[in-house]
């Protein structure tokens, strides 16, 4: 070779084995070399025994996904570019033309939005139950239902639902079935350290890895984990179809993110329980919901089934308070940013008008909603945040 292009195009030097450092190493391919024609026509990537193509796995996403179904006690993990990417990801592997879906009414918005539009164009209905009451979920069970999502807690609203008891009435709707219904958990909020969900008995247990294993807030992508090899190969045979993937380098922010994620869970789990509790006691707030507040809907259930908390919480305010206030009080917030998403450094803030959001339950309160996101500043700083715009609010009232 006398070319200077084809020498390095083709360079013989390879580095030696045995380089071991904290950090996995980040393999980026599309093209993946086989030593010979029979390896490019044997090698399977679906075991992770071999490696064929780069969207179906290197090394960097195969020991992400490892990592992943440890952390939620699972056996197999399927990665996807989003949190949305892995919820539809879920919905396309299990559900056919004539199924029907099942999702609790304070589920994720864009779930049931991926339901009402996608789905439904595709000839799959869907219905909304009450998470809070597993004999509703049981009501609404047809024969054509086929996927029943769960969200633990509510993804505004933070009601935990009684996760055995809805489990327990899938089971026995199954009984009989020749194609049973499969539970999906979006376990975002747990990450896999407040609950077990397999131990809880879910079939499926998605993550929107953009929050708590990453971290950054820098990051998108979900995961798919089960225990069930049969479920998996669906799911693993439907994302491939799809072409989904994920890049080395989110990949590698998120596998970063790991070794921080319990310390961090823990510190912002700690951090919002004590603002939480202190909110309860301000002026013009009708309610704080929070799993581990007692009176908060289904703190019964996460006091017997988990062990920690997320960052989040949600404030009601007291009904004579306009909603033109409450939108103001989130503009004087300093420390509180507003913006989507949570689990992330910084602290966040966002209204919601529920009502507008539910069809299947009935929203009990008359005032504004703003929704927290605790991040890792200052207790003390974050409170001060908080009393300021709440001081600026009564003068303004």
């Amino acid at each position: 070779m006398t070319d200077l292009s084809t020498q390095l195009i083709h360079h013989a030097y390879r580095a030696p084995d045995g380089f071991d450092a904290v950090a996995p190493g980040v393999h980026k391919a599309s093209t993946v070399f086989f030593p010979n024609v029979q390896a490019l026509r044997t090698q399977d990537w679906k075991d992770k025994s071999g490696y064929t193509y780069g969207l179906h796995g290197t090394p960097t996403t195969f020991i992400l996904e490892e990592r992943i179904a440890t952390i939620e006690g699972g056996r197999y993990c399927v990665l996807a570019p989003s949190g949305l990417s892995a919820v539809s990801l879920v919905d396309m592997a299990f559900l056919r033309q004539g199924d029907e879906l099942l999702i609790p009414d304070n589920a994720y918005g864009p779930n049931k939005a991926f339901a009402s539009v996608e789905l439904k164009a595709w000839g799959i209905e869907h219905r909304y139950y009450d998470p809070m009451d597993p004999a509703d979920l049981a009501a609404k069970i047809t024969p054509a239902t086929r996927l029943v999502w769960i969200e633990a807690p509510g993804s505004i609203t933070l009601e935990f639902p009684d996760i055995p008891a809805l489990v327990a009435v899938i089971r026995r709707a199954n009984e009989g079935r020749s194609r049973p219904i499969i539970s999906a958990l979006d376990n975002t909020w747990g990450a896999g350290l407040a609950f077990g969900a397999f131990e809880l008995g879910v079939d499926v247990s998605m993550q929107a890895l953009t929050k708590y294993p990453s971290g950054g807030a820098d990051v998108l992508m979900g995961s798919v984990v089960t225990a069930d090899e049969d479920l998996h190969r669906q799911v693993l045979l439907t994302h491939m179809r799809l072409g989904l993937g994920v890049g080395a380098n989110d990949a590698e922010l998120v596998l970063r993110g790991l070794p921080t994620l319990t310390l961090r869970y823990q510190a912002q789990d700690v951090a919002t329980r004590e603002l939480a509790t202190w909110m309860q006691t301000q002026p013009g707030v009708a309610q704080v919901l929070h799993p581990a507040l007692a009176g908060s809907p289904g703190h019964e259930a996460w006091r017997r089934d988990a062990r920690a908390a997320a960052c989040l919480f949600s404030v009601v305010f007291d009904e004579r308070i306009s909603q033109s206030q409450v939108d103001a009080f989130c503009d004087r917030l300093q420390l509180f940013r507003l913006g989507w998403s949570w689990a992330g450094p910084i602290s966040l803030c966002a209204p919601y008008d529920v009502p507008a959001i539910r069809s299947a339950t009935r929203w009990p309160h008359k005032g504004g909603l703003v929704r927290f996101a605790v991040g890792l500043e200052g207790v003390e700083d974050l409170k001060a945040d908080l009393a300021q715009a709440l001081s600026t609010m009564r003068s303004d009232g």
